[in-house]
């Protein structure tokens, strides 16, 4: 947002009643009090009524629902609130896994300093599935389907898997140097290396939902330029 992109151009996908853009990272779905500019905010310039189905991490990447009117909002609550919105999410992590619908069944408490934890006796419900999509030399890319929508779920749950999200440092990843994987990397000619990836690698990658007509839709978000820029050096660097 912060290269002078409108709203119109992150547009994937768009009807009479919903919106679904592919929201790029560092910028709040909603007012936040440390940064002026939202999505919400940028969504209602070029729709004065829209509304936020759901809610991406500031640092997530992909797509994200608005609806253009009450009546579609109401009807997304209800599918969010019945859990029948499919979510589909892509994460590197550090190191290799070969997870086959792997199921994290944990419940979910929030803390007061803005993180959370795995907690039987204080947490909500928590359910999310993962699968390995490709495997590289020290990390590997998965697919994250949420049921419940827990705050941090993904991040938390990838966690008791000892795979958390690559340069996810509030649970426990790791940033991705290019010195990690790239031969020959001459680090002289830095005086510091800095990250390949300035943010956590989670991209929302697919939402599929019924329209007011009960008729089923699916959107994909692309990768953004950073996470294609990082997925680019782990198959170069196999």
């Amino acid at each position: 947002m912060k290269q002078k992109v409108t709203f119109k151009e992150l547009i994937i996908w768009e009807s009479e009643d919903f919106i679904a853009c592919n929201k790029p990272p560092f910028i709040s779905t909603l007012e936040d009090r440390s940064d002026t500019l939202n999505l919400l905010k940028v969504a209602r310039e070029y729709c004065p009524s829209a509304q936020a189905c759901h809610r991406l991490d500031k640092d997530t990447s992909g797509v994200i629902l608005f609806a253009k009117n009450p009546e579609s909002y109401r009807h997304m609550s209800i599918q969010f609130e019945k859990r029948v919105v499919e979510k589909l999410y892509h994460a590197v992590v550090d190191g290799i896994h070969d997870f086959k619908n792997e199921l994290v069944d944990a419940p979910i408490a929030k803390q007061d300093d803005g993180t959370v934890r795995i907690s039987k006796r204080d947490g909500k419900s928590a359910q999310t599935y993962f699968s390995t999509l490709q495997v590289y030399r020290m990390h590997t890319l998965l697919e994250c389907k949420p049921i419940t929508g827990r705050m941090h779920q993904i991040r938390i749950h990838l966690t008791t898997l000892n795979s958390p999200i690559t340069g996810d440092d509030l649970y426990g990843g790791k940033p991705f140097f290019l010195s990690s994987v790239k031969r020959g990397f001459n680090l002289k000619k830095f005086a510091e290396e800095e990250p390949l990836m300035k943010r956590m690698a989670l991209h929302a990658r697919s939402l599929s939902f019924k329209t007011l007509q009960e008729a089923p839709v699916s959107v994909e978000a692309p990768y953004p330029k950073d996470f294609q820029a990082l997925i680019r050096q782990l198959q170069l660097n196999r």
